[in-house]
């Protein structure tokens, strides 16, 4: 299947924005992650820890839904292919362990931000700067794939290269003759 170039731009675009408003998104939970962290301040702890929920539930899982949908749309709707280059095939699988990992993580989010508006000292409460740095990290990674595309074709890739070439010198044959 591959798409014509307009829906193949416009499912490039949509892929592109929903990725880099997943970037985005974290990189806002990272600096209430910090602040909830950090700060004495008892109701500013309190209001991160709200934030951070809602952060989680209003951008940070539809947009890496949308990102893994997406992206899956957009590689099988290109020469790219899903399974064909080891790039695309490493940037699926991180992208669908991060919003694994997102999806996991989302009840303790929720669990800290009732814990942080009911409980006497919010400070107490523990943070999830670690999960969010590695995601951070994870979805700069695939970033960098996304920009450098490494060489290197999977054994199906390869394979598909060789059916393309081998039609392709038949086709070439048949017109000749």
């Amino acid at each position: 299947m591959t798409l014509s170039p307009r829906l193949r731009k416009a499912v490039l675009t949509t892929h592109i924005a929903s990725s880099a408003g997943w970037l985005g998104a974290v990189v806002a939970y990272i600096g209430l992650d910090v602040t909830a962290s950090t700060s004495e301040n008892v109701q500013l702890v309190r209001a991160a820890y709200a934030a951070m929920e809602v952060i989680a539930f209003a951008a940070l899982v539809p947009l890496a839904l949308a990102s893994v949908v997406i992206g899956v749309v957009n590689a099988l709707g290109t020469s790219w292919g899903l399974f064909r280059h080891y790039w695309v095939l490493v940037k699926l699988l991180l992208t669908l362990v991060a919003t694994a990992v997102l999806l996991l993580k989302t009840p303790t989010i929720t669990s800290l931000a009732d814990a942080a508006g009911t409980a006497g000292d919010p400070r107490t409460l523990p943070d999830t700067l670690a999960h969010s740095i590695g995601g951070l990290l994870v979805l700069l990674v695939i970033t960098v794939l996304s920009v450098y595309k490494p060489r290197g074709l999977t054994r199906y890739g390869w394979r598909r290269q060789q059916s393309l070439r081998i039609s392709e010198r038949e086709k070439g044959a048949a017109v000749a003759s």
